[in-house]
């Protein structure tokens, strides 16, 4: 299952500093198993564990973080600061606060490397397109049924049998991710079935080792499928940047 570390980060900072989870608990749920180091710490030399990163913070005057889900031709949610949108970028994921910005990159086995990037001077950049929780929930039906019927007409069953089982919800859901327990269950529950989606697109992208593939069929399933990596990106960031009211 497609992992998003940036978006946990996100939610549990934001959770924890407003006082709503434990320091302990949103450690743990930002750390996934996983080590983590964290450079360009304001104040900081080298680096230092995630640990240390949350406690400073507070410090640094951040409330709440936002996760961002750049792509080429969309950074919505991006400020413009020197060194940001190229790491974001090649992350697919960014954690945006007020004066920071945290950049996820797996550096080895159970390994994860985070560079912050200072905000200063960046003139404030509107937050990601998240609407609704029910709405990004509505576009996701949508977008998979939609998805469903044109990757049917191109017989992508031929190259991944199992990707219309996924599609049509016969496959397990995996293990749940976690938000905060304070979080709204339709949070969880498109989170879910988003990072779902999300591993079928990296499995219905990628062409299946000796299928005889044109390349007018690899077109016409990429267009068939940018609207459900779309309604993806949207139903993930609206999950996770969802806050209790």
């Amino acid at each position: 299952m497609r992992d998003f570390p940036a978006g946990r980060f996100a939610a549990w900072a934001t959770a924890w500093l407003a006082g709503r989870t434990s320091y302990d608990q949103a450690l743990d749920a930002v750390s996934a198993d996983a080590a983590h180091r964290v450079t360009g710490l304001p104040g900081s030399t080298g680096a230092v564990p995630l640990g240390a990163a949350l406690t400073a913070l507070r410090g640094l005057g951040e409330q709440r973080f936002r996760l961002v889900l750049p792509v080429p031709g969309d950074v919505r949610g991006l400020p413009r600061v020197p060194g940001l949108t190229e790491p974001a970028l090649a992350a697919g994921q960014a954690a945006v606060g007020t004066r920071l910005a945290v950049v996820p990159e797996t550096a080895g086995p159970e390994v994860l490397q985070w560079t912050v990037l200072p905000l200063d001077g960046a003139h404030p950049a509107p937050p990601p397109v998240e609407g609704t929780l029910r709405a990004a929930s509505g576009a996701l039906d949508l977008a998979v049924g939609d998805a469903t019927r044109a990757l049917a007409s191109l017989d992508l069953a031929r190259w991944h049998p199992e990707v219309p089982a996924l599609l049509a919800g016969m496959a397990d859901a995996g293990r749940a991710p976690s938000l905060p327990p304070d979080g709204d269950p339709l949070a969880l529950a498109l989170l879910t079935r988003a990072q779902r989606l999300a591993a079928v697109l990296d499995l219905a992208l990628a062409d299946a080792p000796g299928a005889a593939v044109t390349h007018r069929q690899v077109s016409a399933r990429d267009e068939a499928l940018r609207p459900l990596a779309d309604a993806v990106r949207e139903a993930v960031t609206a999950a996770y940047n969802a806050v209790p009211r």
